[in-house]
């Protein structure tokens, strides 16, 4: 197998592909108020679908969209076993070209996947997706102190545009957006649902070989910085409203 193979096949059963929980997704929901009673809601590398279930069992109508095939086929089968298929359109779409018309959605929602395409992009690019005071909910990855370790950012020296949560919000109010709150997960969220399962699936690999080896102590790496330095780093949800 090749790195991407190995990959794939480490996350193929993970609850969630990020940090998060479905207990942050209802926060997070509930900050986006006033919304309409059944919002029309645009889940964007949606993965799996764990926050689009929890949103169509709020009452949302969700349109998840995704380019990774199996996370698409998990959600739809999601969705069914939940008895929310009705509530849930699952498609395949890149976040950069997303097929909808302006103002198609009340609220857009991106946990853990903006950085794919550029944060500071999507803030620009998905506000035409919206109704007038439509809402976005994105997280992203943020420093925590002013002076991170070396060794944290030798971890998240591939997201040179990482930054802390006041440029965050800035980049978000210079976008047009108004910033109805901040939320910065909880550590639970890293370890329950995405960090401890990864750490089960890597511990539960047999008998890798060199290169696949490899592959398994990289992710092995993500789980130990984050313990080591979890006060340097975090995950940062943005509430906003558009205009």
């Amino acid at each position: 197998m090749d790195a991407a193979e190995v990959f794939w096949a480490l996350h193929r059963d993970l609850p969630r592909e990020g940090v998060g929980s479905d207990a942050t997704t209802r926060t997070l929901l509930e900050l986006t108020a006033p919304l309409p009673a059944s919002p029309r809601a645009l889940d964007v590398g949606c993965g799996p679908g764990r926050a689009s279930l929890v949103l169509a069992a709020d009452g949302a109508r969700v349109t998840a969209v995704d380019l990774h095939e199996p996370f698409l086929r998990r959600a739809r089968a999601a969705a069914r076993d939940a008895g929310l298929a009705a509530r849930v359109a699952v498609e395949r779409a890149s976040m950069t070209a997303l097929p909808h018309p302006d103002g198609g959605f009340d609220l857009l929602w991106c946990e853990g996947a903006a950085y794919l395409m550029g944060v500071d992009r999507a803030l620009r690019e998905w506000s035409r997706l919206l109704r007038p005071g439509g809402a976005l909910v994105l997280t992203d990855a943020v420093w925590t102190t002013a002076a991170p370790s070396g060794e944290a950012r030798r971890f998240w020296a591939e997201y040179p545009a990482m930054r802390d949560e006041a440029a965050l919000v800035a980049a978000a109010r210079s976008a047009g957006w108004e910033v109805l709150a901040t939320h910065l997960l909880p550590d639970a969220d890293w370890t329950d649902e995405y960090h401890g399962p990864l750490a089960a699936a890597i511990d539960a690999w047999p008998d890798p070989d060199p290169g696949t080896a490899a592959v398994l102590a990289e992710a092995r790496r993500e789980v130990d910085v984050r313990q080591a330095h979890r006060d340097e780093f975090g995950y940062l949800a943005l509430v906003l409203r558009a205009g």
